[in-house]
């Protein structure tokens, strides 16, 4: 399996706190891979710099490399190129207060994209991917607002889907959904699998054991432990993977 995405030394700060310790790692085309740790341990922060969004947070700061195919994404790929790229699904659902059909024909739209026939092939394609097509293919010009937070979350990877990125990165992105939802959730991240590489951040230890073909483990910033998740989920190396997984601290 090829490498996707490299990171080689990166440091992250905001301001005099260090996020993100050192880091060496290697992300795999198509692979979810899954990162656990306690809060504050570097997660979201590392998310973030993937789609460089940390550099909006004023006085943060970055040292190290993240290569993407081989290119340094700080230095060889412009922003709006990267987060066309590399799309971000967050914890909470924000689903654009417009209708289904439109929320998803948003981001090609920006894009250049008018066709209308073009842009209907889009939405169904993308709904389809995130396995909610069939429960709203009737309604498509309903206000988004009405479905359910399950279905907006769903919506959401829709709309991440809709600019074809390569890497789908998601931050907790079932923190608020009931266990069926969940459940929908994931089963439509591994359907994407075959196309797409997945990072998921989660404080959910259950659900990287059910969804990561690796898991990697964070701690105050610095990588852990990292290995294939039925590994580290069941004979862990390092003593404090072991505590947190078993829920003696975290």
């Amino acid at each position: 399996m090829s490498t996707k995405l490299q990171i080689l030394k990166l440091d992250v700060w905001f301001e005099t706190i260090h996020a993100v310790k050192n880091l060496d790692l290697e992300i795999k085309s198509n692979e979810i891979l899954g990162i656990i740790g306690p809060s504050n341990s570097g997660k979201t922060s590392l998310l973030r710099t993937l789609n460089r969004l940390t550099e909006l947070y004023p006085n943060s700061r970055t040292t190290g490399e993240i290569l993407m195919d081989g290119e340094n994404i700080f230095r060889q790929i412009d922003v709006q190129a990267l987060r066309k790229r590399v799309g971000i699904v967050f914890a909470l659902p924000l689903p654009l207060p417009l209708s289904i059909f439109d929320n998803i024909a948003y981001g090609p739209r920006l894009h250049g994209i008018k066709d209308k026939t073009k842009l209907a092939e889009i939405v169904e394609k993308s709904l389809k991917a995130a396995a909610i097509w069939d429960e709203v293919k009737d309604r498509l010009q309903t206000n988004a607002f009405k479905l359910s937070g399950g279905q907006q979350q769903r919506l959401c990877i829709a709309r991440t889907l809709a600019v074809e990125p390569e890497v789908i990165l998601y931050d907790e992105p079932c923190s608020g959904l009931d266990p069926i939802s969940t459940l929908k959730v994931e089963e439509a991240m591994q359907e994407l699998k075959k196309n797409y590489t997945q990072i998921l951040v989660t404080n959910n230890v259950k659900q990287s054991a059910r969804v990561s073909d690796r898991t990697a483990f964070f701690l105050m910033g610095e990588l852990i432990e990292l290995g294939e998740t039925k590994q580290i989920f069941t004979v862990p190396r390092d003593k404090r993977t072991e505590d947190y997984i078993t829920g003696r601290f975290g």
